[in-house]
């Protein structure tokens, strides 16, 4: 079972067997990922929509890309064919951003067996590996799961986190135990300058940056586990990764953080879903701004 990573030709060697979902998207316009699957993609992939398929209704007040109703999510899977012994593989041309965002929803519904393609789809063309036009189908799976949202955090539980970063232990074993944000949004946006996506430029007061880029080598695959414990325990210090609360602009990203933390064998972190986009919604809400916490 492989639930973290998988190589161009792992997926090469096994894709007969392995169900594949292409992630492509482009925030700025999101219908070029589903027309870049068409002018081709990986052979028995089919594409999971960024705001169809792995979102629910936003409404303003709730983040540009708040996670879909489990049954609404599990329904979409099963019509897409999957069964709960499938083994999962996603990927996209942007070495991982939005396929992990698909990587993390699995595991929320309970499904060990996914992965994401490293390097994705760029490395996939480069090494002249097959593509196909034609979309497959599918007989309606049988797949079922139920949301484990101890793997998640709302804003109002992040509220009550303020002022008391890195104290503490875990929720699981008290919910009164502190929380460390960390933020996987580029630097600038994190300091409130040049914000494009939100109208609201700033961080989460007490928040870390970890901008999810920093997570790939020069060739667009993942660092090895070892570099990537080193740079998130000095980012870190002394805090426990399930007291971890991910977060980005939309929910999105920061699942590239959680994945990376899985890889280095820092297990347990959280997703705050709703991340920037919800936050600096309520205007209530507390922001900071400039490189600091």
């Amino acid at each position: 079972m492989r639930t973290t990573l998988v190589s161009t030709s792992e997926l090469a060697e096994h894709g007969g067997d392995w169900r594949v979902f292409d992630c492509r998207h482009e925030l700025a316009d999101p219908e070029k990922g589903e027309a870049l699957y068409r002018q081709g993609h990986i052979p028995g992939a089919l594409h999971a929509h960024l705001d169809r398929a792995l979102s629910g209704q936003a409404t303003g007040k709730n983040g540009r890309h708040p996670l879909p109703d489990p049954a609404v999510f599990a329904q979409w899977l099963a019509r897409a064919g999957l069964k709960n012994t499938d083994q999962v593989v996603a990927y996209d041309d942007a070495s991982g951003a939005f396929a992990a965002r698909l990587w993390w929803m699995l595991r929320w519904m309970g499904h060990e067996a996914v992965a994401v393609l490293d390097g994705g789809f760029a490395k996939w063309e480069q090494e002249g590996r097959p593509v196909e036009t034609k979309a497959p189908s599918f007989a309606p799976g049988s797949f079922h799961g139920t949301a484990d949202d101890r793997m998640r955090v709302d804003a109002e539980r992040l509220l009550r986190n303020l002022g008391r970063p890195g104290e503490g232990d875990t929720l699981q074993a008290d919910e009164a135990g502190a929380l460390q944000v960390m933020d996987a949004r580029a630097a600038s946006r994190f300091a409130g300058e040049g914000e494009t996506l939100d109208p609201v430029g700033g961080h989460i007061p007490g928040a870390l940056n970890r901008p999810y880029a920093l997570n790939l080598g020069p060739q667009g695959t993942f660092k090895p586990g070892e570099e990537l414990r080193s740079e998130f325990t000095a980012l870190l210090g002394g805090t426990a990764a399930a007291s971890v609360v991910c977060q980005c602009g939309s929910g999105v990203t920061a699942c590239h953080n959680l994945l990376a933390m899985e890889i280095a064998g820092l297990r347990g972190a959280r997703l705050y879903p709703g991340s920037w986009s919800e936050w600096c919604s309520d205007p209530e809400r507390p922001v900071a701004r400039g490189e600091q916490p």
